[in-house]
């Protein structure tokens, strides 16, 4: 018990280790992931559990005694965790815990534990955890702030830490620098040259190091496709000198970002690449603008098209009649310069000339805007409102859903 002792803090190598937990409700929920994130061997003990412990048990990630609990449930336990509602049933697991000198969490009460679960938090390799005097709300939110902290460059905590060589390509969203990952921006606090992309997040390159060698691949010479080979001779050339470099794109490196050439021309030239993706435009821009791909009883698929090239195009690769006959919905990305052709094809292969339509421009950003159309009307209706790239189409009876008074006879 904690007789009014402040706690030794200590992490716990719980790998492979036993681990029980008595109770199957919410907090045991809660506690349970981040116990086989560990790779603890949690056993959970309880007449019942929630649907996603038992979830868990069912993929054989935990193991359940379907009962109320017994002292011998501890036999070869490392940590408990009495997570019950039932104070007579914790006080139990603590006394049995005590004997058998396991330290015991108590989700009812931490004066009687001999262990409190720390707010914890991880970046860049660094985990942080803060025991708050026994104020969980108070223990959170110095976790939150420090963990931002770390996030946003404030605090450093790659400084002293060793950088391997090579190349990290990392999806940035759509464009809203809130919507990177945490994955993301570690790998941008942890880069020695930064080759960037003109849609990823512009906002993010003004937090990097001032020792960082930051690339604008928009002005390299000699056109798109001589581009893409500069872009893959510098990211290789920086990572053979040493450097760790990351290739910072909008959207998803794989989602039409060329991303799998750079992974390519790393694998040719023997130089290590790893990826981090990202939120691709064709989902995060239409969500973002509150139009669902999919929707039930309205669209059981969505297709993702990439439109810089017409149809009928020598170098086209879609089967836009058979995309005309599909019912979902079509996601239509570097599209807007051959609108008009893509929009006449699908109506002439059998899509409605009614089939509503979207284009979210600069979506994510502050500058965020949609045209509502048809595909009858979208040529004339993008000249009108001067619709320029970047800009993401969507096209099928979801975009109704999001505006019924816009599309009153799809009701």
């Amino acid at each position: 018990m904690s007789d009014g002792f402040a706690p030794y803090p200590s992490g716990l190598m719980l790998g492979g280790r036993r681990v029980v937990v008595v109770g199957g409700g919410h907090v045991a929920q809660r506690r349970v992931p981040a116990l086989l994130a560990v790779g603890a061997d949690v056993l959970v003990v309880s007449p019942a559990v929630t649907p996603a412990i038992e979830g868990l048990v069912g993929s054989g990630e935990v193991a359940w005694r379907e009962r109320g609990f017994e002292p011998d449930d501890l036999d070869g336990a490392w940590y408990v965790i009495a997570a019950t509602d039932v104070t007579a049933v914790n006080e139990q697991v603590s006394a049995a815990a005590e004997g058998r000198r396991i330290f015991c969490v108590r989700a009812d009460d931490a004066t009687r534990a001999t262990a409190w679960t720390p707010a914890v938090g991880r970046h860049a390799g660094a985990t942080v955890a803060v025991l708050g005097n026994r104020q969980p709300q108070r223990s959170s939110a110095l976790r939150d702030e420090i963990i931002s902290a770390l996030r946003d460059g404030v605090l450093d905590a790659t400084a002293h830490r060793d950088k391997t060589p090579g190349v990290i390509l990392v999806g940035g969203g759509p464009g809203d620098p809130e919507l990177v990952t945490v994955a993301a921006r570690r790998a941008l606090s942890e880069a020695d040259v930064v080759v960037a992309d003109r849609l990823a997040p512009r906002e993010l390159l003004s937090e990097l190091s001032p020792d960082v060698e930051l690339i604008d691949v928009a002005k390299l010479p000699r056109g798109r496709s001589a581009t893409q080979d500069e872009i893959n001779r510098v990211i290789v050339e920086r990572a053979q000198a040493g450097k760790r470099v990351v290739r910072f794109k909008g959207g998803d490196s794989f989602v039409f970002g060329r991303g799998y050439e750079e992974v390519i021309a790393c694998a040719e030239a023997g130089v290590p690449c790893s990826v981090v993706p990202g939120l691709t435009s064709a989902i995060s821009v239409p969500e973002v603008a509150g139009i669902p791909v999919t929707h039930r009883g309205v669209a059981h698929e969505f297709t993702v098209v990439s439109g810089h090239v017409p149809p009928d195009h020598d170098t086209s690769l879609v089967d836009w009649d058979a995309l005309a006959r599909m019912r979902g919905t079509v996601v239509l990305l570097m599209a807007v310069e051959n609108l008009p052709a893509i929009a006449a094809r699908l109506t002439s292969a059998g899509r409605s000339p009614r089939t509503p339509v979207a284009v979210v421009c600069e979506g994510t950003m502050p500058g965020e805007r949609t045209v509502l159309s048809t595909l009858a009307e979208v040529a004339e209706d993008i000249e009108r409102e001067q619709v320029r790239p970047p800009a993401i189409v969507v096209v099928g009876d979801v975009v109704a859903v999001a505006n019924p008074d816009r599309y009153p006879w799809q009701r």
